[in-house]
């Protein structure tokens, strides 16, 4: 089981941010944590940062930067906020400059895999204020035309979207998450998740956070341009039993990123940190201490 929402609020910190304040927790690490690079890690809709916590157990020896994006988790939930991905962007940024990092490697899951295409972009136009060492994304529908929404998601984004928000309750929730699971996961994990979602009137908001999907589609040549001319190492790591960002879209990302690398968990689904974190993180760290290591 993940360790209780209390615990890991109390391991965090709260960031002043122009449109609200916002969740951001860094891990210290293990004593020579600080020769290894960082590694910043974008959660996904419609959960939080918490999703990440037992897989940040697995590694005590390497330090992990996170936050609840605006609108989700630990975050205040502003009524009136654009919830862009580019606006999250910015808050990454924020969260970047305030832990003052350098170099980081950058590893996102569902939605922030669009939010991770937006730093990369960013980075090729010379505006990212540090160095990404590397990329890993993992579940997420980059390629939205690819992706098998959920009903729950395809509602959200009609006009009924706001009564199905206001009605929607944890039975439904915790049946459409377990639905997505490649293997089972701890049903208090799942009741953490949407204690975290629901917060501070968070059901609302859902209909503006599910905007997304249809900037990705928008922006989709800045974002997928990006990828296509990316020159640092990347991992494409997915679970091969999730019905909604599905392996079609790592398939593709594989074929277009540039000497990307790939590895597939053959029994996990849409959330693998919390299916399997102990095999995750093994197949992860390796992949970052490979980049890490010293060029002869």
């Amino acid at each position: 089981m993940t360790e209780p929402i209390h615990v890991w609020r109390a391991r965090g910190e709260t960031l002043r941010v122009p449109d609200g304040d916002v969740f951001a927790l860094s891990s210290a690490g293990e004593p020579g944590a600080e020769k290894r690079t960082p590694v910043l890690v974008l959660h996904g809709f419609p959960t939080s940062s918490h999703d990440f916590a037992a897989a940040f157990a697995e590694v005590p020896g390497r330090r992990f930067v996170t936050l609840d994006f605006l609108g989700y988790g630990l975050s205040d939930k502003p009524a009136s906020y654009g919830y862009s991905l580019f606006e999250q962007a910015d808050l990454v940024l924020a969260v970047v400059k305030h832990f003052k990092l350098t170099r980081v490697h950058v590893w996102a899951h569902d939605m922030g895999t669009s939010v991770a295409t937006e730093l990369c972009a960013r980075r090729e136009r010379g505006n990212l204020p540090f160095e990404m060492k590397s990329l890993t994304l993992m579940n997420g529908s980059v390629h939205i035309e690819l992706a098998h929404l959920t009903i729950g998601q395809r509602v959200l984004k009609t006009p009924l979207g706001p009564l199905f928000a206001k009605w929607n309750s944890y039975r439904a929730f915790s049946l459409q998450m377990h639905r997505i699971f490649g293997k089972p996961v701890a049903e208090d994990d799942v009741r953490a998740m949407w204690e975290l979602l629901a917060r501070e009137s968070g059901k609302d908001r859902l209909p503006q956070l599910i905007g997304y999907t249809t900037e990705r589609s928008k922006f989709a040549s800045r974002w997928i341009g990006s990828l296509t001319r990316l020159n640092i190492p990347t991992m494409i790591a997915w679970g091969k039993k999730d019905p909604v960002a599905v392996m079609e879209i790592a398939d593709k990302l594989v074929s277009e990123i540039p000497n990307a690398e790939r590895f597939t968990w053959e029994e996990l689904g849409h959330y693998p940190q919390l299916e399997d974190p102990t095999t995750v993180m093994k197949t992860l760290t390796g992949f970052w201490d490979r980049v890490d290591l010293p060029k002869l």
